[in-house]
């Protein structure tokens, strides 16, 4: 049911915070969603969360299918999500596409398919779940953004415009909830061996390359966004606001 190449998925979880697991896949598990790969759902239901002391607390994260490429199916994913297990004080919105087409090849169809996954789907999921998370007065809403919400790469012109633009939604967000105590953020990956990035990984050349761009000298791992997602989502980013956290060895800076 996901769209074309699109990887990752939208989870909702429950207060409070999570504890990180052993990648960057484990911590959003556990704040209430999967990423990565091919997955069309969240966690398995009746999985328990786990508080950040590392006592499981008192709720547990569910899981569904929907296709977030598609606002009507969206819509009903998200109102049986609330209709089985209530309205969600955490969400991770962690869907991607990148059909990488040069810029003169671009077609329509290939823009629109782009901009609903990575930007109308985190807008429409907003305009759903903030409202109540500010009216409980407490939520935290996460943004899976990238390096290129900052500078263009070659042949992904629809994917770094809505990237851009889930930075520039991350901060109208927070302007509007983060009175009411919902913290909206984005993270912004470096350069990481995903399902995205398979066709750059596939250059042994590029890809050493771009590990010397860091200042860590390597490309990341999945590992390495454990901690800023769990930070993110948790009690500990009440005052953490409208920001998008680069969590890339210093790509973004050198």
């Amino acid at each position: 049911m996901w769209p074309r190449r699109c990887r990752g998925g939208a989870a909702a979880g429950r207060h409070p915070g999570a504890r990180p697991g052993g990648s960057g896949a484990g911590a959003l598990r556990r704040v209430g969603g999967r990423r990565g790969g091919h997955d069309r759902h969240t966690v398995p239901p009746g999985t328990p969360a786990r508080t950040g002391t590392g006592r499981t607390a008192p709720h547990r994260t569910a899981g569904g299918i929907a296709d977030v490429g598609d606002r009507e199916a969206l819509g009903r994913g998200a109102d049986e999500m609330v209709r089985r297990h209530g309205e969600p004080d955490i969400l991770v919105n962690a869907a991607g596409v990148n059909l990488r087409p040069p810029m003169d090849e671009l077609t329509t169809p290939d823009w629109d398919r782009t901009m609903a996954v990575n930007l109308d789907a985190p807008f429409l999921l907003g305009q759903r779940f903030g409202p109540g998370m500010a009216a409980r007065g407490w939520g935290r809403i996460l943004h899976i953004a990238s390096q290129q919400a900052i500078r263009a790469f070659g042949n992904s012109g629809a994917y770094g415009v809505s990237k851009a633009g889930l930075a520039a939604l991350t901060r109208s967000q927070a302007e509007s909830w983060s009175r009411h105590g919902v913290s909206v953020n984005a993270l912004a990956p470096g350069f990481v061996r995903t399902p995205l990035n398979e066709a750059v990984f596939a250059d042994p050349d590029r890809t050493e390359a771009m590990a010397r761009r860091t200042m860590a000298g390597r490309n990341g791992e999945l590992a390495d966004f454990a901690g800023a997602a769990v930070f993110l989502t948790g009690p500990g980013a009440a005052y953490v606001t409208g920001q998008t956290v680069f969590v890339d060895g210093g790509f973004s800076v050198t």
